[in-house]
């Protein structure tokens, strides 16, 4: 087995139209001297036409045309080999788009389970809802009509086409191909036409054999191998002699022509339709208005999203198609790592990664043990909840680095502070639901509005297991399906990993907690404790020794349940219940603790954190900002300011809503906004204002966008599926008056005061969240343009164009200006730290540093550091040892509490004789990576120490370095 390639440091990129991989290539110089090994990138393969992200992947043999050609690709590829990085790609196994542009969903809905690729996705061909059982037998619900279904029709918005590949339906720019077999209806039209005009001529009697052809199909029905294979050579044949007859015979193609226009009827007339109708109902596939998909879909999602159809990569046959380029481009050197989208989705993720390690590395994956420092560099996106871990036995370096964005966040946090940041929200929305109560009502809430379809196939499951259970036979199933409900929403993890009838304790242990919380939470007469234990026996995979032979059945369940209730988390927390919990909003984030009971906050659980995840997972990666998280790295240091100053916060709270009321409407019967997004409002802007005036314009047009987004999100007022009109112009007003200058308005002055503050202390926390994820074990990760200030808020704010131009030039400027007066150069990047420059100076430093000691930081040990003093709280500090190299990682946090607003958190007067104890056998003599001032330790009591005022001397932030 080959050894790992792992990256010393990974910069993310996202490929779109307006940056594409000839972008790419040229940008590969700058990343090489910021210090970067490895480009990160979005998804290659080909995805629907004008795609923003590449996660929609419509054909995975193909490169993405709209990010360049092949041989871009290759170019890309070889300028990376030539400055010796690697390319991290970010694969999709879960999911491909559901459109036109997708071949193998295409022949699905053209020849439904008779295609070669009905296996390949996730699709419930025998629905349990009664309606969609009618309608959907052997059929795919397309949720894509405007309107309901026979409104549509008879509004010719439905139109019956030709051309060269068959016949099609098309709906606007949407079109779907119809069964070869259903043609016959259309020809029997088309060819009593041509005969009226003709007689039995040549081309009438080509139509009648092609008529009997079509006939003669296979029905899409069957699914045997021969019979498949009969039906699209038959059909293909059957497609190229109807365009010969269509093209080669006028009065073929005029009477054609006539039959479509019968076909696609007349307005006004609603019997014309009627054969339209009777086509339709013969297809592999049923439109329908997009509201039913919640209850009717009948194929897997991802998430809530019609138009990502799941896969079944548990299927070899699919796992190989869907992988057969990434194997490729791994074999030949092109990429060097994956990150593997939603593994949460997957039916078996230990199964999948087994096999994905297995093909990347050339050698068989053994179960039970990750790659250590063989193998091929893999990570995950997982999202770790509270406690969690991540699975000891997949074959993988570790997680995409949510995990470590939420500790490294939570270590500037003070759990004092964080309580008085709820106490507040609670007294000024008159709301003390606590965030757990939250998680779990918005969970239902997705449930019952995004995904009752899935509930209801998963209770109709269930009410069949209990069939074959004495205890649990007469158990209603309502009341089955409420006690799954429940289990599903008080679930503390995204979902757990059962894959055989073994289940493990650390699986046990989540399935004990969320029946203990949701019998806590429910009466006898709503759901009987049979109905919990029978559940509790069946997610354990634990049927009665009578039915043990149905056991096979049980874990089916246990593993379609597994992959439910992971969207049921994503939608319910970060979709929902982040927007509605505003009590501090830097803690809603991706990989946020769903129970939030008792946060982690503070140095000690940071260290605890890391030494355990150094561990376990040493190669796995450290993120800070991403494509997916809800606000960047800079505004969540901003916001989290306020859990300093909670007396502040309330304070400025209170004058704001007074002084603002004014501003609101009433909107059904409440003022706009709301106590809660009034809150939510407040905090975001302090969190991403920016620092330079002359942005100010265009943020308060981003400002809008993302107040519309929070609310739709939020789901209390206004939704992507309901949209409240007045709600969202009523926020849209506040917003808009509160920030126009006028000399009536006294939030503005006021708030710009506070905002001033929070920035300067956030912006010297953000550069310590710099340095910090440089040296801490695991692979750093950079989000593209995060190298200076990044005030973005959620997408699409965080996908706007980089100025890659400016981040060249500026660096270009360090370099020269570092060896001409590194002193002056320091001094002037901490008077002027609002232009960003310091920063991408920390970041190419450290950087660089941790290039030249690889193996320090992959391999050297973790030494929590603790300091002695007043100013001892105020840092965050730890070593990492190898052999004779050393380095320290030295920066400070709760910053407000040390120094007045604009004093430079630097030297004497702030830091004192506050003291850095080192670690037995640490070195004396220490150089400053980003300052190049030399230290040297004091010994006091057989222990080593630095002054914090000599550490931060000239600069707000610390990395030492010594190889005595």
């Amino acid at each position: 087995m080959n050894t790992v390639r792992v990256p010393v440091a990974t910069y993310r990129i996202q490929f779109h139209l307006g940056f594409r991989f000839s972008d790419a290539r040229d940008l590969v110089p700058y990343l090489d001297a910021l210090g970067i090994t490895d480009l990160y990138a979005s998804p290659r393969f080909k995805a629907r036409k004008g795609s923003s992200h590449g996660y929609d992947i419509a054909d995975p043999w193909r490169i993405n045309s709209e990010l360049g050609t092949a041989e871009e690709f290759e170019e890309l590829a070889q300028r990376l080999q030539h400055y010796q990085m690697g390319l991290l790609l970010d694969i999709v196994p879960n999911h491909m788009a559901a459109s036109s542009e997708n071949p193998w969903w295409l022949d699905v809905l053209e020849n439904g389970r008779a295609s070669a690729y009905a296996h390949y996705f996730d699709i419930d061909w025998k629905p349990s809802a009664r309606k969609a059982a009618d309608l959907q037998e052997n059929r795919v619900l397309l949720a894509v009509l405007g309107d309901v279904y026979g409104k549509v029709l008879e509004n010719q918005e439905l139109a019956l086409k030709f051309d060269d590949t068959g016949f099609w339906v098309c709906y606007y720019e949407q079109k779907w191909p119809l069964d070869p077999k259903s043609y016959a209806l259309i020809l029997e039209h088309w060819l009593a036409a041509l005969r009226a005009v003709e007689g039995d001529g040549a081309a009438g009697t080509e139509l009648a054999e092609l008529l009997a052809a079509v006939e003669r199909l296979p029905p899409r029905t069957a699914t045997d191998l021969d019979h498949i294979e009969e039906r699209r050579r038959s059909s293909r044949e059957i497609k190229r002699r109807l365009w010969q007859l269509f093209q080669g015979d006028p009065e073929a193609r005029r009477t054609l022509e006539q039959t479509l226009l019968m076909f696609n009827g007349t307005r006004g007339d609603p019997t014309s339709f009627d054969l339209l109708d009777r086509l339709l109902s013969e297809q592999a596939y049923r439109v329908a208005y997009w509201k039913i998909a919640a209850e009717e879909i009948n194929y897997r999602r991802f998430f809530d999203i019609n138009e990502l159809v799941g896969l079944r990569v548990e299927d070899p046959e699919v796992f190989e198609a869907r992988h057969r380029r990434i194997i490729q481009d791994a074999q030949e050197g092109k990429i060097t790592g994956v990150r593997v989208d939603h593994i949460d989705g997957l039916l078996d993720p230990a199964g999948y990664l087994y096999r994905l390690q297995t093909y990347l590395s050339g050698a068989e994956a053994q179960p039970g043990r990750a790659p250590g420092r063989h193998g091929f560099y893999v990570v995950v996106e997982k999202i770790l909840g509270g406690d969690e871990s991540l699975p000891a036995d997949w074959p993988v370096c570790g997680t995409t680095g949510y995990d470590f964005l939420n500790a490294l966040n939570a270590m500037y946090l003070e759990a004092s502070g964080v309580a008085a940041m709820e106490e507040i929200y609670a007294r000024f929305t008159r709301s003390a639901a606590p965030f757990l109560e939250v998680v779990h009502a918005k969970n239902h809430l997705v449930m019952n509005e995004l995904f009752a379809g899935e509930v209801n196939t998963l209770g109709h499951y269930l009410g069949r297991l209990a069939a074959q259970d004495r205890e649990a036979r007469d158990l209603p199933l309502s009341e089955l399906t409420a006690a799954l409900v429940e289990v599903t929403a008080w679930l503390p993890v995204y979902r757990t990993y059962i894959r055989s009838y073994e289940v493990s304790k650390r699986d046990q242990h989540y399935i004990e907690r969320a029946l203990e919380l949701a019998r806590a939470h429910t009466t006898e007469e709503y759901i009987s404790t049979a109905s919990l234990d029978f559940l509790r026996r069946v997610l354990l995979v634990d049927p009665p020794a009578y039915a043990a032979a149905h056991r096979s059945d049980w874990l089916a369940f246990v593993l379609r349940w597994q992959q439910f209730t992971g969207p049921v988390m994503a939608k319910g927390l970060e979709d929902t219940a982040y927007y509605v919990h505003n009590s501090l909003v830097s803690l809603n984030e991706v990989g946020g603790d769903p129970q939030r009971h008792e946060p982690a906050c503070g140095v000690e659980a940071f260290h605890e954190f890391i030494r355990s995840r150094a561990a376990q997972w040493p190669y796995t990666m450290n993120a800070t900002s991403t494509h997916d998280t809800k606000r960047s790295e800079d505004v969540r240091a901003r916001i989290n300011v306020l859990a300093e100053r909670p007396k502040e916060w309330a304070a400025h709270l209170r004058r704001w809503s007074r002084w603002n009321k004014p501003h609101r409407r009433p909107v059904d019967g409440r003022l706009v906004p709301t106590p809660g997004e009034e809150v939510m409002l407040y905090q975001n802007l302090l969190g991403a204002w920016p620092l330079d005036e002359n942005e100010v314009s265009s943020f308060r047009e981003r400002f809008r966008g993302f107040v519309q987004k929070a609310a739709r999100e939020a789901k209390l007022y206004t939704s992507w599926r309901r949209v409240n009109p007045r709600h969202e112009a009523a926020l849209e007003a506040f917003v808009d008056a509160i920030l126009t200058p006028a000399d009536e308005n006294r939030f503005l002055p006021d708030f710009l005061h506070l905002q001033k503050k929070v920035a300067f202390y956030g912006a010297f926390h953000s550069l310590g969240q710099v340095v910090l994820k440089i040296a801490a074990p695991g692979v750093p990760d950079f989000y593209q343009g995060t190298e200076v200030w990044d005030f973005s808020l959620v997408d699409p704010d965080n996908r706007r164009p980089v100025n890659f131009a400016q981040r060249v030039q500026w660096l270009d400027e360090l370099k020269r200006r570092e060896m001409e007066d590194r002193v002056a150069l320091i001094a002037e990047l901490v008077a002027h730290w609002p232009d960003g420059r310091i920063k991408l100076f920390t970041t190419w430093r450290g950087l660089n540093f941790r290039r030249e000691h690889r193996e320090l930081f992959l391999e050297g040990e973790y030494l929590p550091l603790a300091g002695t003093g007043k100013a001892a709280r105020h840092i965050c500090a730890f070593a990492r040892r190898l052999q004779k190299q050393w380095a320290v990682a030295v920066v400070p946090r709760q910053l407000s509490h040390l120094t007045a607003p604009e004093q430079l958190p630097l030297g004497y007067p702030v830091w004192g004789r506050s003291l850095l104890v080192l670690p037995e056998g640490a070195p004396r003599h220490w150089r400053d990576v980003f300052t190049g001032e030399r230290l040297t330790a004091a010994t006091r009591h057989r222990q080593r120490t630095l002054r914090l005022s000599n550490i931060f001397a000239s600069f707000p932030v610390a990395l030492l370095s010594s190889n005595e």
